[in-house]
């Protein structure tokens, strides 16, 4: 009880330190993010490992399939194809990730980053056949986000506008995708859909969620990654 009661204490003094006030301030997670990507990206080229990186982690159809590599749906989100993909997908998640952060929390901000990332590469894993990597998957689930924050706070002007842009970032970025090859649009919208149920699940900060969109977003996700996981593996049988 002793040793409790003095964890108790040294976590309240944690938590009202300035160290922590300004940790917390601090997008961390984003940054961390982005620091993994950037050494990952970087060790690759001053190894001359670019490849074996790529092809160890990206997402590969087959090798999921014939020899259970399911870590893949998790290591494409950190690896990057290219110079330009990592700028990009970079400028991109720091962005929006700090905005997403400040509103969700870091830990909040962490699971919808990592899912909707799964998410979109379990759709891939389904629709598409050809290599993919990169941080967009769990980008669009970014812009899923404030899709959502939209629709339960279509009252609040100032989200409202900033849903509608989001809105038209995402449209643009699909029709690009649909006039380009080698992008992964499925992997892209199963961000999206990520992006835009997982927080009906995890909560918003202070806010009271619907009980029922609750329990509605988790069945409709578990609906999506069932059927494209057996879509998935059934392709190829």
């Amino acid at each position: 009880m002793i040793l409790i009661r003095k964890l108790k204490q040294l976590y309240i003094k944690l938590k009202n330190s300035n160290f922590y006030r300004k940790m917390d301030e601090r997008p961390f997670f984003t940054e961390l993010i982005l620091i993994i990507m950037a050494f990952i990206y970087l060790f690759g080229l001053l190894t001359n490992t670019s490849q074996l990186i790529i092809t160890n982690g990206a997402m590969i159809k087959p090798l999921i399939i014939y020899y259970g590599e399911w870590w893949r749906f998790i290591t494409p989100i950190f690896i990057h194809l290219g110079f330009l993909h990592i700028l990009m997908n970079g400028i991109s998640l720091y962005y929006v990730g700090i905005q997403i952060e400040k509103i969700f929390g870091h830990i909040r901000f962490l699971t919808i980053f990592m899912l909707s990332g799964i998410m979109g590469n379990i759709i891939s894993f389904a629709f598409s056949s050809g290599l993919s990597a990169g941080a967009s998957t769990a980008i669009f689930g970014l812009f899923g986000v404030f899709l959502m924050l939209g629709e339960n706070f279509r009252d609040n002007f100032a989200v409202r506008q900033m849903s509608q842009s989001f809105l038209l970032l995402i449209i643009v970025n699909i029709v690009f995708d649909l006039l380009s090859s080698g992008i992964d649009i499925a992997g892209h919208l199963g961000g999206l859909i990520g992006g835009f149920f997982i927080p009906y699940f995890i909560g918003i900060p202070n806010y009271k969620m619907n009980k029922s969109k609750k329990i509605l977003s988790f069945v409709v996700l578990m609906i999506i990654v069932i059927f494209c996981l057996k879509t998935g593996y059934m392709s190829n049988n």
